[in-house]
């Protein structure tokens, strides 16, 4: 499965065209066990997601995945995980699920910074459904001490309640502390040192460098340098940017290419791995570097990640349009 290239992979016979390759749709993973996790909780059968967080205890890296991927899941549906910890109070994951889910409810019903004067009942319902999330992240922090993952969490919370630096910078030591490599905790980091978000570019870019250069070959931390020029841009060069070309100076393509030079996915790929080739193709795409966004885009298996497709609109059109100008086919 993935996306095929089109002008490189010979016909099976003259003026035939190879088969599309199939669309995964919101699944930037190759982890079956959460594919089918996800299915069931989509169906209403929470106890196989939970199943899937169990067995990530001692992987912080799968855990930061899988929760992140069975809370988008089971968003609007909160309560069957409220049923489960009914029954199973001292449960870690249950409750790490539980925070990360009514993290990802609020965010999906937060307002248009631009409307906010005229729906401030709306903002200070999704104020309430944060607010919320806080006290199942630090039952499951308190149960499980030495996990990462609720703490990466809460930093997406912070940022959704613009809480203070001195908070947010709190936050981002406590994962750090736990696991010092969790891709989703940087992740995190980038986006809350963003001018976007009242951070600023400098230290942005600084601290993706750092953690690049600290990472090993098989660390997808390289891919923190286009998120953070997708950061960048969103800000600084919103209403100016027009047609591919435009988006990266060939300055900033040599420094997407230098981090891409340093990232190998090696034999055993990290579980975001999908995603970081998501972030370099559609970094190369749009810096009119064919040859290295097709490299990445079919590296992606034909599954699209949420960043950094959905900073220029709907993530899935987004990256089936990419493809298609690279003649990668794709349905």
């Amino acid at each position: 499965m993935g996306v095929m290239e089109v002008d490189r992979v010979p016909s099976r016979s003259p003026g035939a065209r190879p088969r599309a390759a199939r669309l995964i749709r919101g699944r930037p993973w190759l982890d079956p066990v959460l594919d089918r996790a996800v299915d069931a909780v989509r169906d209403r059968y929470p106890r196989v997601g939970a199943a899937a967080l169990a067995e990530s205890r001692a992987d912080p890296e799968l855990r930061s995945l899988r929760v992140e991927a069975l809370a988008k899941a089971a968003a609007g549906w909160s309560r069957g995980i409220e049923a489960l910890l009914a029954e199973d109070p001292g449960n870690p994951d249950l409750w790490l699920w539980l925070g990360r889910t009514r993290v990802e409810e609020a965010w999906r019903s937060r307002p248009d910074a631009r409307a906010r004067s005229v729906q401030a009942a709306g903002y200070i319902a999704y104020t309430k459904r944060m607010k919320a999330a806080r006290e199942p992240l630090m039952r499951a922090a308190e149960i499980f001490r030495d996990d990462p993952v609720p703490w990466e969490s809460m930093m997406w919370l912070a940022l959704g309640l613009d809480l203070g630096r001195e908070d947010k910078d709190a936050l981002w030591a406590q994962a750090h502390r736990r696991w010092p490599t969790l891709y989703g905790a940087h992740v995190a980091r980038v986006v809350t040192l963003s001018p976007q978000w009242g951070g600023m570019m400098e230290e942005m870019f600084d601290f993706a460098r750092v953690a690049m250069s600290m990472a090993p070959r098989e660390d997808p931390r390289a891919a923190l340098i286009p998120l953070a020029y997708f950061e960048y841009f969103v800000q600084e060069r919103s209403g100016i940017i027009r047609g591919t070309s435009s988006w990266f100076s060939a300055e900033e393509c040599r420094d997407v290419e230098i981090a891409a030079r340093r990232w190998f996915e090696g034999p055993r790929p990290h579980p975001r791995t999908i995603e970081a080739h998501n972030f370099f193709g559609a970094a190369f795409h749009l810096a009119d570097a064919r040859r290295p966004a097709r490299q990445h885009l079919i590296r992606t298996h034909g599954r699209p990640s949420g960043l950094p497709w959905s900073y220029f609109g709907d993530e899935t059109d987004q990256y089936v349009k990419a493809c298609r100008h690279l003649n990668l086919d794709i349905s």
